[in-house]
């Protein structure tokens, strides 16, 4: 009878088995756990968990007994206040909170008024009157929340207001009832409203203003990279453009396009309290003004994209020849450019814009040296003679920029009250 043998693995057989098992088990967690870091940033995961908390201690009303018997089926006002208002921005929480609470008082005591008379009037009246104050309030407030400078700050408000009114008015409960009812829902409300911006100012805050302030220093390194990168692409020979990739704007278009995120973040710091370095009235929209000159700059940069797409040995050889005071210009952009926003950066005045402006100036004459009628009449083609002369006008753009980016921003180091440099 013949016999069977059986291998029997040792440990070093098993030893990578259930290493590999340990690993597969823990592998979705540390890609997750990487995902986080790189993809969604670390502020993005605090604010989850900042929401979490804010719910489960809002949710006290209802789990505990004591609570939900003074403030029983209210409680709901109270969560859906967290829900609603509690935003990624210190100060976006802060302005839908007040928003919210101004709107919801007002409202609520005109829906008061309103009820009480139309009760008093009784009758037939009693549906005139409302449905009189329901058209009233709804179509002035409605107006009044498209007006632009409303809109931005407080069409929640607005948006609120119409909600309660209309809310306290329809109801059809005797004034006394509204009042109570009013009364307790305010209560809940502002319980929401207060553990929200406890949670969002007081437990790892996250300002708009420091986030736009550092969106705003880092353009003007964008910018200044992006004028560097494109002069040392207009003046590649031929067979480096073969054997290197092009330039990219994206940086540059990122500038360009930021438009709508810095009015909403200059919105939420103007409702931030004082904190950090930025004070009480900051002037936030100096910095508007100086984003809205960068994406002008920025625009100049993209427009010098269509003078890069010249690959004829006349214009190789003609590029040759201005190359020199041209990069002499792109390294002086780009130096001020740097200078100004590490200024802003570290909240100094630049003590290099007494050298900025003389500089400047003489950079414009240098490159009106270069478009002279006797500098063009060697030129054999006009259009090498107009891709020229285009892309030293947008040079001289890019000049007029920065001299207006100086001023801005010594205007803004006197309203903000930046200090000397200590160097």
């Amino acid at each position: 009878m013949g016999s069977t043998v059986i291998a029997i693995p040792d440990r070093e057989d098993v030893a990578p088995k259930e290493k590999k098992k340990f690993r597969d088990f823990f592998l979705p967690i540390i890609s997750f756990v990487r995902e986080v870091d790189s993809k969604y940033d670390l502020r993005k995961l605090i604010h989850s968990i900042k929401v979490g908390v804010a719910l489960v201690s809002v949710s006290l009303l209802y789990l505990l007994d004591p609570l939900y018997k003074q403030v029983g089926e209210n409680a709901m006002w109270a969560i859906m206040t967290v829900v609603v208002i509690f935003e990624f921005y210190a100060g976006a929480t802060l302005s839908k909170g007040l928003n919210r609470g101004i709107g919801t008082i007002l409202g609520g005591g005109l829906g008061c008024l309103a009820a009480a008379f139309a009760q008093d009037v009784g009758g037939i009246g009693n549906s005139i009157v409302v449905g009189t104050s329901v058209f009233i309030s709804g179509a002035a407030a409605t107006y009044i929340r498209l007006v632009p400078r409303i809109k931005k700050r407080y069409e929640y408000g607005a948006m609120i207001f119409i909600l309660t009114f209309n809310l306290v008015v329809v109801s059809g409960l005797r004034a006394e009832e509204v009042m109570q009812l009013a009364r307790e829902r305010l209560t809940t409300i502002v319980m929401g409203f207060v553990i929200c911006i406890f949670i969002s100012l007081l437990v790892f805050p996250i300002w708009a203003g420091d986030e736009l302030h550092d969106s705003l220093t880092s353009k003007f390194e964008h910018l200044a990279r992006s004028i560097e990168g494109c002069l040392e692409e207009y003046f590649k020979v031929d067979t480096d453009k073969e054997n290197r990739p092009g330039f990219s704007f994206s940086s540059c278009k990122s500038v360009l396009h930021s438009k709508a995120k810095d009015e909403s973040l200059a919105n939420f710091a103007r409702w931030e309290p004082w904190h950090g370095k930025f004070r009480l009235s900051y002037p936030w929209k100096k910095y508007l003004k100086i984003g809205e000159v960068l994406r002008d700059m920025a625009a100049n940069v993209l427009s010098v994209k269509g003078c890069l797409q010249y690959p004829r040995q006349s214009l190789q050889n003609l590029r040759a020849s201005i190359k020199e005071p041209c990069e002499i210009v792109g390294s002086s952009l780009a130096w001020a450019l740097r200078e100004l926003g590490e200024s802003i950066k570290k909240m100094n005045k630049c003590e290099t814009a007494a050298f900025i402006m003389p500089k400047l100036k003489s950079i414009r004459h240098e490159l009106n040296l270069i478009i002279t009628p006797s500098a063009l009449a060697g030129v054999e083609k006009s259009t090498d003679a107009l891709e020229l002369a285009s892309f030293v006008f947008s040079l001289m753009e890019m000049v007029d920029k920065v001299e207006e980016l100086t001023k801005e921003v010594e205007e803004l180091g006197g309203l903000a009250g930046f200090r000397a440099n200590s160097k």
